[in-house]
């Protein structure tokens, strides 16, 4: 029969044990941290990571590097970090499309289940997408939009980034929700789709919101609506598709930091503390504003439980619209 320790011995056990157990988060980090983007540079997402990169630098006393790795829809960038060891040194930049819309996209051919592999940080902040017309087109609101796309249907064009991108799931659930047929034109990337919408092309584009504020001031375009829950404050005075006619329709690219699923939940906590202490600083958040980005900084828990509704809310709109990868 074993014997269980008892006095000085069993004090002793015990708080080698404790002191075990606590030594990842007592000594973390100790080395640079690699926070992997799965995007090209110079978009809004590897802007926020940058941001995000800088405080976490300050806050946890080491280098946070940030390392881009495109391709496939943001796939190539998340795997990477998937496989890497779980020891909290290597997290990704996750956004809509690479977390939420790749499941529904891919299916079993993704290497990676985000809920399965991925352990939430905290959702870093939420961007505004904006519907943007052809000022060629007589209309000035959303209502006249749909009134004119019924009246002439499969007869309007509409661009995006690619097929299963996010600009055409953003559209795509536009549509249906607003039960009107407009036909998908993909473009290789924002840009493209963004130029044929100026030239008339196109006749409308879900676009990022300041990539699209030069063509909007300039006329180029017609603002008819913000894809976000709120208005906002870089252009006040365009109003929420929801609000603007098609009510409970809300679809904000969002941008948040996971890590390897087995990372211990200290270093998690740690990483967690980390970010929203500098989402907290009134520079960082107009930094964001600058960007067309609102700060969140929730719980890796709410992080979790927002992911899983996202994965359910896209798959829906990629089987509705028949989206296939590039």
């Amino acid at each position: 029969m074993r014997i269980l320790q008892s006095g000085p011995a069993l004090v002793v056990a015990l708080f080698t044990l404790f002191m075990t157990h606590d030594a990842p988060a007592q000594s973390y980090p100790s080395k640079p941290i690699r926070l992997v983007v799965p995007l090209a540079a110079g978009g809004t997402g590897d802007t926020l990571a940058r941001l995000v990169a800088e405080r976490l630098t300050e806050t946890l006393g080491q280098q946070v590097v940030v390392e881009n790795r495109p391709g496939a829809n943001g796939q190539i960038g998340v795997d990477v970090v998937v496989k890497s060891a779980p020891d909290g040194y290597t997290i990704v930049m996750g956004s809509t499309g690479s977390i939420a819309i790749n499941p529904g996209l891919y299916g079993t051919k993704l290497p990676f289940d985000p809920v399965r592999d991925l352990a939430p940080v905290t959702q870093v902040a939420n961007t505004a997408s904006i519907l943007v017309v052809h000022p060629s087109l007589p209309v000035r609101n959303v209502k006249e939009l749909i009134v004119l796309t019924k009246s002439r249907p499969g007869q309007l064009f509409y661009s995006s980034a690619g097929s299963g991108s996010t600009p055409h799931l953003n559209m795509a659930l536009f549509a249906s929700m607003a039960k009107i047929n407009l036909v998908h034109v993909p473009y290789r990337g924002s840009s493209p789709g963004r130029i044929a919408l100026a030239s008339g092309e196109t006749q409308a584009m879900i676009d990022g919101l300041i990539p699209a504020l030069p063509l909007i001031k300039s006329g180029k375009v017609r603002a008819l609506g913000v894809t976000s829950k709120e208005r906002n404050p870089a252009v006040p005075e365009v109003p929420t598709i929801a609000e603007a006619g098609v009510p409970d329709y809300v679809a904000d690219v969002w941008y948040g930091v996971l890590a390897p699923a087995a990372v211990p939940k200290d270093i998690i906590a740690r990483l967690h503390a980390g970010i929203l202490q500098g989402l907290q600083a009134p520079d960082l958040k107009k930094r964001l504003a600058d960007q067309g980005a609102q700060p969140v900084g929730n719980t890796p828990g709410q992080f979790g439980a927002y992911i899983k509704s996202e994965i359910a809310k896209w798959a829906k709109v990629v089987k509705e619209s028949g989206a296939k990868p590039d």
